[in-house]
Parts: structure tokens; C-alpha cells; sequence
């Protein structure tokens, strides 16, 4: 078989492991999150070792689950929610709730033993 498009497109073309295994260097985003390809955000994975076994995944893979996560999404709407509720405008509820009812400063009063 002859090589017409090049050496990188022939079937003996080397796989390496270490160019689909090996993400670019993450960057911490904040104290839970990082990110290694671009709007691709993740939980520190060293926040997870204890509780959720870690998988490798090829970059490719990663890219693909990334890139097909709003189709994910609009299905599980179209098929099970009844509303969506933007998370932005549950925030702002939320942070309006904290300001019209401020914790009290006094510490609570606990009771005696009996």
C-alpha cells in the first residue's frame, strides 16, 4: 500500500500513548476546579481520589464527552424535566433570601443535660 497523504495517514503509523493519555497541564481555576482544554472545567480530581476511583480517559474522549454534553442536556430536559431553572436566577433568590433574613450574631442557647 502506498503512502499517498503522508506517513501520519498510512496504517503503520505509530499510536503513541503518550499523545492521546496525556492532557495539556491544568490550570487552576478556583479551589475545587481546574481546566485542561479550554471551557473544559473540572472538579479537582485530588478532591475525588478518596471517594471516586479515577479513570483515564484518552484527550479524545475527553474532547467528544465535552462537546456532546449540551445534546446530553437537551435531551434529559426533553425527556424528563418538567421545568428548567437557570441557576443563575436560583442564586440571586437565594442571595436575596440571606439579605432580607441576616443570621443572627447572638450564638444559639443550648440546653442543660437532663
Amino acid at each position: 500500500m502506498k503512502d499517498v497523504d503522508g506517513p501520519e495517514h498510512s496504517p503503520s503509523y505509530p499510536y503513541r500513548y503518550a499523545e492521546q493519555y496525556s492532557p495539556p497541564e491544568p490550570e487552576r481555576v478556583s479551589d475545587v476546579a481546574i481546566t485542561t482544554f479550554e471551557h473544559v472545567y473540572e472538579v479537582d480530581p485530588r478532591l475525588m481520589q478518596r471517594w471516586v476511583l479515577q479513570q483515564t480517559f484518552p484527550n479524545w474522549d475527553s474532547l467528544r464527552i465535552m462537546a456532546s454534553r449540551q445534546d446530553y442536556l437537551d435531551w434529559m430536559h426533553r425527556h424528563f424535566a418538567t421545568t428548567v431553572i437557570n441557576g443563575s436566577a436560583l442564586l440571586a433568590e437565594v442571595n436575596a433570601e440571606d439579605a432580607a433574613n441576616p443570621p443572627s450574631t447572638a450564638a444559639p442557647q443550648q440546653e442543660a443535660p437532663q
